[in-house]
């Protein structure tokens, strides 16, 4: 169970974070989701999709792996990609909110807290968070950097979506895979955008999504789905792994 507090130099200056990867830290999952803040990003590397929440809005999500608790990224406690999906670079992390008074008004700022039972909350090992002096380590100003780009993209997110739901953009995708000739999966519940439907809107829609800076998010999201073909090639590749090695053992 999470046991968060607020961040802070005095109370946490000995804390620190590991940045290693793999089933301990809860990285093995097929999925994560995504924000468009990150999509220029993301799209070099990972497959972009939508997928509906508990409460029926649509979010983004990259794909990792073609099971729930599979993730092709993960290799020998790194991770194989040379950008980390922003739910997963955080960490133990997430912003918070506190009421605090700021020029004369009182406000909700936003906060940083720390879950203190997240697995990669460590002592003695791993990126310090703050340094000697008290300052903030180079380590913490990247989470920083990554909750603000969470921060904003969870309402770019509601409103990118919902103008291309408006539009009729987004559509349901079943993906039938087959990696040889005894593995093959079919992947449910996901979205896309239909390249058809965004190829036939008139100027008015595209001048509006265009305007609206979500155009171009449409786009990024269709370039993902290339990564597709390397997610496959290296399914393919520890599959024959698998099969090399059990193989091995029966000889």
């Amino acid at each position: 169970m999470a046991r968060y507090e607020l961040l802070n130099n005095i109370a946490h200056k000995d804390l620190r974070v590991s940045t290693r990867f793999g089933l301990e830290f809860g990285d093995c999952v097929g999925m994560v989701q995504a924000f468009p803040t990150e999509f220029a990003e993301l799209q070099r590397e990972y497959p972009i999709f939508f997928r509906k929440d508990a409460a029926g809005e649509f979010q983004a999500v990259v794909l990792l792996g073609f099971d729930q608790r599979e993730n092709l990224f993960l290799h020998r406690g790194g991770w194989n990609g040379s950008y980390l999906p922003g739910v997963v670079a955080r960490g133990p992390f997430l912003i918070g909110f506190q009421e605090q008074v700021v020029d004369g008004q009182l406000r909700n700022e936003p906060v940083i807290h720390v879950d203190l039972d997240h697995p990669r909350v460590v002592t003695g090992q791993g990126e310090s968070l703050f340094l000697a002096q008290g300052g903030n380590s180079p380590y913490l100003e990247h989470i920083i950097n990554v909750l603000r780009g969470i921060h904003d993209g969870v309402q770019a997110g509601k409103d990118m979506f919902a103008a291309f739901d408006e539009l009729e953009l987004i559509q349901p995708i079943s993906l039938d895979v087959r990696f040889d000739d005894n593995h093959a999966v079919n992947l449910t519940g996901l979205y896309g955008i239909d390249r058809d439907r965004l190829a036939a809107l008139g100027a008015t829609a595209l001048h509006g999504l265009h305007r609206a800076g979500w155009l171009e998010g449409a786009y990024l999201v269709l370039a993902s789905l290339y990564n597709m073909r390397r997610l496959i090639a290296e399914k393919q590749r520890r599959l024959r792994e698998e099969e090399a090695a059990g193989q091995g053992q029966a000889a």
